[in-house]
């Protein structure tokens, strides 16, 4: 009897990607598709900074331009990968290389798609936001397109985040500067907090590596409880908290203190910053 072979999934249709910016996330996004199986000669990144250019050749080998070529106009998508402050640059070097039919994928923080779309000229625009725990694949991104963007092209943003890890597709662009300010900035509110638990064991007498592994533990298996219980958050608050014990004084002290006040006001200052920032550079265009 003979077999047949099974074949490897084929990744945005076979069509060639281009990633402009090679920095972390355009890194992990590359390194996931890799190891899902997507053919080196599928991807190529622009990178003018040398060092992370040739990091990016030594670690996966691919094509890495130092700027933009004639090479870029076969790719169908495009991920627009640089800070939010050097994106028009990147795209005012960059757009004449390129196919009008391409997907346009930015993940730059605070510039709304009709921004991007009169930039790039395309209507063919979907927004992400990651966050950083996508480079060991654990990622959260939100998602947002422009209503021209077409079934087969959500189909690509799905392959290319899901090497992240998680993502959501939202239906109003004013969700991702909240996404921002939730998950995309959420790991460092995440890392302040095991830090400071982290530094006040150490002054309670704990070794270092002693406090930071119950900190780091803790923070794991209680996020890991929550994602797999089906009671609500202040339910999950509830059965660690017992009257006048420790969890009781310790959450006690912390609303004394205006602690959850704080993280909110945090959560919507990276909003309003989100917000800002594309207002900044749409006003700096005058």
């Amino acid at each position: 009897m003979n077999s047949v072979a099974s074949k490897s999934p084929l990744f945005f249709d076979g069509q060639p990607i281009a990633f402009v910016g090679g920095g972390n996330m355009a890194s992990a996004m590359i390194g996931g598709l890799l190891r899902q199986g997507v053919p080196l000669e599928q991807m190529m990144v622009v990178e003018p900074y040398a060092p992370t250019r040739i990091k990016l050749q030594e670690q996966w080998q691919l094509v890495a331009l130092s700027e933009p070529d004639s090479r870029l106009h076969s790719a169908a998508m495009v991920v627009w990968a640089t800070k939010p402050q050097v994106l028009r640059q990147a795209i005012d070097q960059t757009r004449p290389m390129l196919t009008t039919n391409a997907l346009h994928v930015s993940i730059a923080a605070g510039i709304s798609s009709r921004t991007l779309q009169r930039w790039i000229g395309s209507e063919w625009i979907v927004r992400a936001m990651p966050n950083t725990p996508a480079l060991i694949g654990a990622g959260m991104t939100g998602l947002f397109a422009l209503p021209q963007v077409e079934v087969h092209h959500k189909k690509w943003v799905n392959e290319l985040v899901a090497t992240l890890g998680q993502a959501i597709w939202v239906n109003d662009e004013a969700d991702m500067d909240a996404i921002t300010a939730l998950s995309g900035s959420g790991p460092a509110y995440v890392f302040m907090f095991a830090n400071a638990l982290l530094t006040t064991g150490v002054q309670m007498g704990l070794d270092h590596s002693v406090a930071r592994q119950l900190v780091l533990a803790t923070f794991a298996g209680a996020t890991q409880l929550a994602t797999q219980s089906t009671n609500s958050l202040e339910t999950l608050i509830e059965q660690v908290t017992s009257k006048g014990g420790t969890t009781f004084a310790a959450l006690q002290a912390m609303e004394q203190l205006g602690v959850t006040h704080g993280i909110g006001a945090g959560a919507r200052a990276a909003r309003d910053r989100a917000i800002a920032l594309g207002l900044e550079i749409d006003r700096d265009e005058v």
